[in-house]
């Protein structure tokens, strides 16, 4: 591991003007390529104190042995540079999308001198005209098909075409009628070569002229009583308007353009892409990344604007490009974009409107690619028996942890502090037996105490149910006393009388997992321990550096990133946060809407909304006698007491004040149980 400080230029020795920089380890690889407004801040920005950094840069900076870089002349060139080198060098720390499947499209060879129709996947070819990519190769032999009853361009390959013009005869598609045949000069060259620009331009979007044409002709070949030409011509404009279906309209204006959207979490990202021409929705393809990078959504749009557009020119980049976040450099990256159309490219947000609609639900689309992405990993056995079999060897257990359970705390800024308890087993969720927690021992922040109760209160019900079946007793040897015992004496209340129910927590994990570090793991540690047990293995995996460290080690076990045991891992500690902020957010939620009313015990929600509607306003029901509020149906003397002796209890919110006028607006609001006692904004 490298000290920047032992590479990092003398000050003055990096411009301050574009450029692009390169970072290489001791092998002289280049492990990063970035680009820069100004290289000398920008640079500045990876030698400050590591503790500053992202742990992803910091890992990045303390791997290279050596920077540099390369000035230009404005930021489109920086732009361009970068991308050149990240295709060249391939560099470990930079953002690279991969396909989570290889998309087909649907390509026309007007580089041949008779144009083929194919499915095509793979890098793209100089003079192919492509339409997609598509879902589905069944999708575009569908369309094909519709379509060369109309334009019957040749789709055999090269070694058929070739045989069909030796012996004179052509395929069965010449003979149906689905083929122009120019192997045995049905048509000439330059014949078939406009039935081939007639069907790219129809799958390009300009179907409106043609069918208008066929139609013409559909008529005239009817007044002159030529039917069966009419009837072919009415059976053409069915099989193009079949085809046109298949592309639903989503943009009423015709619109020519590809929508972006991300859907990311601490390690991966899914970037989700529609191309929409025509109005219509043409191909749609998406793409997984690790986040190896500190990159926000911005950078992520970034990275993918460059990999899909760096090879295309004309329309293959259409009029508008529309994002969930802009780049940094977007007038950079819109000049660039123009430049390789050849004409103006709007880059920005969809504000309102289908366009808006539609990004939402590609939004969903990107959401759903990176589930199935997680979830293709998980659903794999062998890969899940490799993975406990790797965590298994990693922290010297005797066997695979077939039975995990990981804890989380979660709160905001002391408030609402509450945990959850995830389960895993053979290496799959069973959220049949996750569990949430509210911290009961003491208020305020304290994370590592938190852990310890949640721990004690899991297992004391474990003890518990091993009491009632038989399995252990409080006399047993290394037994720490009563199960049902918590601190200070007082009975655990999460365990209820048994009703019958599978007991969910009579099954012990092999494995805890903590969210965090050594004092973590520690307080877990110490929690078996004061109920004698000794036969749970405990590790905490900390989010920086994504590290396991176990009890009374000084040091962490470091597992590859590439391990299928570190993912799951990764996946139960993400799994735990994520219910834990779930279940934190609701109870916040739920405070921040609470009023006075729902203090007042005995008082149901039925005979809130009568005081309420009664009234009109909690205010005026604090100013109410008790004589006035027994004149609400269903309200006695002695719930009305308890309610006036609760309302004068209660402490009146502040005024609230219009920051536009500055003006006091009187509290008539009608608050009822969902009225904040603050009137404060949730960020």
């Amino acid at each position: 591991m490298a000290d920047p400080s032992s590479y990092r230029p003398e000050p003055g020795q990096v411009p301050d003007s574009p450029g692009v920089y390169k970072f290489r380890d001791e092998h002289r690889r280049v492990i990063y390529v970035g680009k820069a407004k100004s290289l000398r801040q920008r640079l500045a920005s990876y030698f400050q104190d590591l503790a500053g950094l992202h742990p992803r840069t910091a890992t990045m900076v303390t791997t290279a042995a050596s920077v540099e870089w390369t000035v230009v002349s404005t930021e489109v060139e920086a732009l361009q540079l970068e991308y050149s080198w990240i295709k060249e060098f391939d560099p470990r720390f930079n953002v690279k999308y991969r396909d989570d499947k290889s998309y087909p499209s649907l390509a026309v060879t007007m580089n041949e001198d008779y144009p083929r129709v194919q499915v095509m996947r793979g890098p793209k070819k100089k003079g192919v005209r492509y339409f997609g990519p598509y879902g589905h190769a069944w999708a575009i032999r569908e369309t094909v098909d519709l379509m060369l009853r109309v334009f019957p361009v040749r789709t055999c390959s090269a070694g058929v075409f070739k045989r069909s013009a030796q012996i004179g005869r052509p395929c069965l598609l010449g003979y149906i009628g689905k083929c122009s045949a120019p192997c045995v000069g049905r048509v000439t060259p330059e014949e078939h070569r406009e039935l081939a620009e007639d069907f790219c331009d129809f799958m390009a979007g300009r179907t409106g002229t043609y069918l208008t044409r066929l139609e013409q002709q559909m008529h005239e070949a009817a007044e002159e009583m030529e039917y069966e030409k009419a009837a072919r011509l009415r059976d053409d404009i069915g099989a193009l308007r079949r085809a046109m279906e298949k592309n639903a309209v989503v943009l009423a204006d015709a619109t020519d353009a590809d929508l972006f959207a991300v859907a990311e979490d601490e390690l991966e990202a899914a970037v989700q892409i529609f191309h929409v021409r025509g109005g219509r929705v043409r191909g749609q393809r998406g793409w997984v990344t690790d986040k190896v990078e500190a990159v926000d959504t911005a950078g992520l749009v970034e990275h993918a604007l460059q990999q899909l557009y760096g090879e295309e020119k004309g329309e293959a980049v259409p009029k508008e490009v529309l994002v969930p976040a802009l780049p940094e450099d977007t007038p950079a990256l819109s000049q660039w974009l123009a430049e390789r159309r050849g004409s103006q490219v709007s880059l920005r947000i969809p504000q309102r409107g289908d366009k808006k609609a539609l990004m939402e639900t590609v939004h969903r689309n990107a959401q759903q690619s990176l589930a199935l992405h997680k979830t293709k990993r998980a659903a794999d056995l062998t890969t899940r028996s490799r993975a406990l079999e790797e965590i298994a060897e990693a922290l010297e257990l005797d066997g695979a942890p077939l039975r995990i359970e990981c804890f989380d705390i979660s709160h905001l800024q002391g408030d609402d502090v509450v945990a959850s308890m995830v389960v895993f087993e053979d290496g799959l969720a069973r959220k049949g037996e996750y569990r949430r927690f509210q911290i009961k021992s003491f208020e305020g922040q304290d994370d590592v105490r938190s852990m310890h109760e949640v721990v004690s209160r899991r297992f004391r019900r474990y003890l518990q149910e091993k009491l009632k079946t038989g399995e252990w007793s409080p006399e047993s040897p290394g037994s720490p006393g009563s199960p049902g015992a918590a601190a200070g004496g007082e009975v655990d209340q999460d365990a209820p009388e048994d009703d019958g129910r599978p007991r969910r927590f009579a099954y012990p994990p092999q494995l805890v997992v903590v969210d965090g570090g050594q004092p973590q793991v520690a307080a877990a540690k110490r929690a078996l321990e004061e109920l004698g047990i000794d036969d749970v293995a405990v590790c905490g995996l900390a989010k920086r550096l994504e590290e396991v460290w176990l009890p009374g080690e000084d040091d962490p076990v470091v597992l590859p990133r590439s391990s299928e045991g570190l993912y799951l891992l990764q996946r139960v500690r993400d799994e735990a946060h994520r219910f834990a902020i779930q279940y934190q957010r609701g109870k916040r939620g739920k405070r921040l809407k609470a009023g006075p009313l729902d203090e007042v015990p005995g008082l149901g929600e039925s005979r809130r909304l009568a005081l309420i509607k009664h009234f009109g306003s909690v205010k005026k029901l604090r100013q109410a006698t008790i004589d006035q509020i027994c004149e609400v149906p269903g309200i006695g003397r002695k719930t009305a007491e308890t309610v006036a002796v609760a309302l004068a209890q209660a402490v009146p919110a502040g005024p609230a004040v219009n920051t536009a006028t500055g003006e006091i607006i009187e509290d008539e609001t009608p608050a009822s149980a969902g009225a904040a006692s603050d009137r404060g904004t949730e960020q």
